[in-house]
């Protein structure tokens, strides 16, 4: 019986720091099995776990991978079960483990994560998982915000409210800070009145956004360490010049080429006038719906309507081939806006199965052929495609790559893809700040910048500076644009150093966060022998910081008398 279960989120300047506390006990009179079974979002690192049973604590150690595969394989010859966490939805990962508790036991259970938020369509995403799976006596969802910028908006949404339970809801909000609190009472939990089953089980989220004044972006700095957020506003946009890469093999048959026409159709109605667009779609053949890209003017998106509405599927799949068709399209392409911005969208749910298919001879000549000049942005439709290959792909062409899911609304995942790359407001972005006086600094030159995205800029700044001078160069559709700014290193300290709920050294870790994100991205894409020393950077930062990212592992040691050890890794899309 789990009678208290607690959530505990801090969110400081988009950094958040999750504990999950579950207490059980064992009212049986004999020894029982205790579960604990939470979900955490995929972008977020485990950092803490420890299983504390009559006042014995066992906490998780992060050790390298291979370190603790070693111990565990030992463990595993005196049978064992398999690793703690596993992927279980688009978002999401599972953490589970089991303990025998003796007769009248107490077992508590605490996970710790960290994750930093990503702004995605103009808006901040804190997602918890609620899953109790009995009614609970003391439940509660604790959520801290503290954005020294200003909170400009706050919502919550959960997916089983009702409104017995929407009274259990508070919001307290001032300028800066937010606290939300859920705490149901076990009526409020029913389903029925005469029913012991809970209405707790689904998602419990919280969006927001900041305030943002017009200037070079937002400073933040706590023990030497800065945080640089910029997401300029009411920028003019970027005409596109877009080429849709289509998959019509055989598989793409039935449900999945009616749901890709559903969505082509929705993104036609959303093209700007100014939009230059064309289809190539392929099996074993590649074909070219026009000869060179279109203006998106109303006779133009009709006809690309028509012609959508007649895709069909069958055959083998060239990816290479269409692939290099659209960049040889983009590439001869005459008559596009000057200052305008280029990128192929290709949608497939396959390996490469006609032409050429090898995955790293293509990788290779697609990179030759677009030379940095355009984005790349690969969906993967379902689980038949090489996710890794996709990815790779994508990342060494300034794009990114995403897992369409086959369910009901995969015509609206592809769209939410669409808008999220619809709208690019800047070029060729340099955040630049005084080389002799910052060190470790994450990614900051970026291609594109996207409206209602962020970027986001961390490093070490040395003891002496009492001003941190930063410059932001970039290209706009009308202009070239230089924003400049200076930080003042004690006035930016104070702000945090009165919050009582902030974890002191969180921007440190929100640069180790980001760091081992982009290392690991960069190893994606990069050759072996430097892929070598990019992961040899991310593991030192994971064990020193003590994250479980797909380099590292969490070995959990139970009581004696159970199978003594247990690994949790980190899984990752590409599997």
């Amino acid at each position: 019986e789990i009678y208290s279960l607690r959530v505990d989120s801090k969110v400081t300047s988009r950094f958040a720091h999750t504990v999950i506390t579950s207490k059980v006990v064992n009212r049986a009179n004999e020894s029982r099995e205790a579960t604990f079974e939470v979900e955490l979002p995929k972008t977020a690192f485990i950092t803490n776990f420890s299983m504390s049973i009559d006042g014995k604590v066992y906490p998780g150690i992060i050790k390298e991978k291979a370190s603790a595969q070693k111990e565990y394989d030992a463990a595993v010859s005196h049978g064992q079960s398999a690793g703690l966490v596993k992927i279980t939805g688009r978002k999401l990962e599972q953490f589970q483990v089991s303990v025998n508790i003796a007769a009248g036991s107490k077992v508590t259970f605490e996970l710790t994560y960290e994750e930093l938020l990503k702004r995605q369509l103009g808006k901040f995403e804190l997602l918890i998982k609620v899953q109790p799976k009995q009614l609970v006596k003391h439940f509660q969802i604790d959520v801290h915000i503290f954005e020294p910028q200003g909170i400009r908006f706050l919502e919550t949404d959960s997916t089983f409210m009702t409104n017995e339970l929407s009274q259990a809801l508070t919001k307290v909000q001032s300028e800066t800070k937010a606290h939300i609190l859920f705490k149901p009472t076990v009526d409020q939990q029913r389903v029925k009145p005469e029913l012991d089953e809970t209405l707790l089980n689904g998602d419990f989220i919280v969006r927001y956004d900041v305030e943002r004044g017009a200037t070079a972006g937002d400073i933040q700095i706590v023990n030497g360490y800065f945080v640089h957020y910029f997401a300029p506003v009411e920028m003019p946009v970027f005409p596109k010049n877009v080429i849709f890469v289509i998959d019509r093999s055989g598989s793409m048959a039935g449900r999945k080429i009616e749901q890709t026409r559903d969505a082509l159709l929705k993104i036609l109605q959303d093209l700007r006038p100014e939009d230059h667009f064309s289809f190539i779609t392929f099996n074993s053949k590649v074909v070219e719906w026009k000869s060179s890209l279109l203006q998106a003017t109303a006779e133009n998106v009709a006809s690309a309507t028509g012609f959508v509405q007649t895709l069909s599927a069958s055959g083998g799949t060239d990816i290479s081939q269409a692939l290099l068709t659209a960049v040889g399209m983009l590439d001869k392409a005459e008559e596009l806006p000057e200052r305008s911005v280029s990128m192929i969208i290709l949608l497939t749910d396959g390996q490469p199965t006609s032409g050429e298919n090898n995955v790293e001879v293509i990788q290779e000549s697609i990179q030759k052929a677009i030379k940095g000049k355009y984005a790349l942005f690969c969906l993967g439709f379902g689980f038949d495609v090489s996710y890794k290959f996709l990815e790779k792909m994508s990342l060494s062409n300034g794009g990114i790559a995403r897992r369409i899911y086959e369910n009901a609304d995969a015509a609206l995942q592809l769209q939410g893809f669409y808008h999220e790359v619809a709208t690019p407001i800047l070029m060729k972005i340099e955040m630049q700040y005084p080389e002799n006086a910052v060190e470790g600094l994450t990614k900051n030159n970026f291609k594109l910048f996207f409206e209602g995205s962020e970027i986001i800029v961390s490093g070490k700044i040395s003891n002496e500076l009492d001003l941190l001078p930063v410059e932001i160069k970039a290209q706009t559709h009308t202009s070239d644009l230089t924003l400049k700014e200076e930080a003042n290193v004690k006035e930016k300290e104070q702000i945090f150093q009165n919050q009582s709920y902030i974890f002191g050294d969180f921007i440190e870790r929100l640069w180790a966060y980001l760091t081992i994100q982009q290392l690991l991205e960069k190893s994606v894409s990069a050759q072996e022998e430097d892929q070598k020393a990019l992961e040899a950077e991310a593991l030192k930062l994971s064990l020193q910081y003590s994250f479980v990212t797909p380099l590292t592992s969490m070995v959990v040691t139970k009581p004696v008398g159970h199978q003594q050890t247990e690994i949790a890794n980190k899984p990752t899309e590409a599997g």
